[in-house]
């Protein structure tokens, strides 16, 4: 069995790790110091008190990897669109495209019908360019919920979750799935086999809109994130413009606010990955976690005040950041994002 991981970053590198134990062919795209390390020491990983070490064939030219079985996919969301035709030599006529990447994959909406499909479709895949290079029919979903975060180059620490719930994007229980379930099973993952997998999917994204953009504006973790009173409102008034956006599109939370604050909460002293991205130097995922929120509920009619109000921050941060970095004055805003 040939898997390839692309984007085998803290997410990637983790499961690249886990995936190893099955027996399973796996490889890694990544890039940068990270690949150098890995190439040279081996991916490492702080899991259960010990360093696992796992010497697997990486890369930052896929296309000498060939057709595999499995493509998983846990790039940065923003990354994807770029990479996409570079991921054309690993799709083979029975490849399976697993999207494990945060926000909404491209093949979210594929099923919608009515006056809305086109334009929710055009919120995931702009130009179509993802459904067409890997193809609506090759997908299926997996939520990540695991906490990893690269502490060094090649170097990645667990801290906390071994869940990651799969699904057919129209609920079926297929061979391609049951197959899936068992190869992450083998590498010691609890992946779930859900026939409901864009509500989870949803579910997440949910969290990610308001708990990702508040640690990167406060540098504040989950768990003091979630315990200040007047943050959590803030998270609350989110969450619930996502939600009557979510009911308007048919989509079902299986928890409440509350809830889902509090299972974020329980997870500690974790810095989300804005938060990561913004003290590494790295590009945030400002549009796939926050800015589909407010596109959506314009496409739905759905007000998103709290939502635009923080989007508005956190893309002002991103910019300011990047201008440090460059040692230049941060330019103005685009009119069509200061406006909204």
């Amino acid at each position: 069995m040939k898997i390839c991981i692309f984007g085998a970053g803290a997410i990637g590198g983790f499961l690249g790790v886990q995936l190893a134990r099955s027996g399973a062919d796996v490889s890694l795209v990544a890039r940068g110091a990270h690949l150098d390390a890995m190439r040279a020491n081996g991916t490492r990983l702080l899991i259960d008190g010990e360093e696992r070490v796992a010497r697997l064939r990486c890369t930052d030219r896929p296309a000498e990897l060939g057709p595999q079985d499995f493509l998983i996919i846990t790039l940065k969301a923003q990354s994807i669109p770029d990479a996409v035709e570079s991921m054309a030599p690993l799709v083979g006529r029975d490849t399976c495209v697993v999207t494990a990447s945060n926000g909404l994959p491209y093949w979210y909406f594929a099923q919608e019908r009515g006056a809305l499909a086109a334009g929710l479709r055009q919120c995931v895949d702009p130009d179509g360019r993802q459904a067409r290079v890997l193809g609506i029919e090759r997908a299926v979903g997996c939520v990540v919920l695991p906490a990893t975060e690269t502490i060094a180059p090649g170097v990645i620490r667990h801290d906390s979750g071994r869940r990651l719930p799969i699904g057919e994007p129209g609920g079926a229980r297929t061979d391609r799935i049951r197959r899936l379930h068992d190869l992450f099973a083998a590498g010691g993952l609890d992946a779930p086999v859900r026939e409901d997998i864009r509500d989870e999917i949803w579910l997440k994204l949910w969290g990610n809109l308001c708990l990702n953009p508040i640690s990167a504006l406060t540098h504040a973790t989950l768990d003091l994130i979630t315990a200040d009173p007047q943050i959590r409102s803030l998270c609350r008034a989110m969450m619930l413009e996502a939600q009557a956006i979510g009911e308007r599109l048919g989509l079902r939370l299986r928890v409440d606010v509350e809830r889902r604050l509090d299972a974020a909460g329980a997870v500690g002293a974790h810095k989300m990955s804005m938060l990561q991205d913004l003290e590494r130097g790295r590009p945030m995922e400002i549009e796939p976690l926050v800015g589909i929120i407010q596109e959506l509920g314009r496409r739905t009619g759905i007000p998103t005040p709290t939502v635009a109000v923080v989007l508005a921050l956190i893309r002002l941060r991103a910019q300011v950041a990047a201008g440090t970095r460059t040692g230049r004055e941060p330019s103005p805003l685009p009119l069509a994002m200061a406006g909204t």
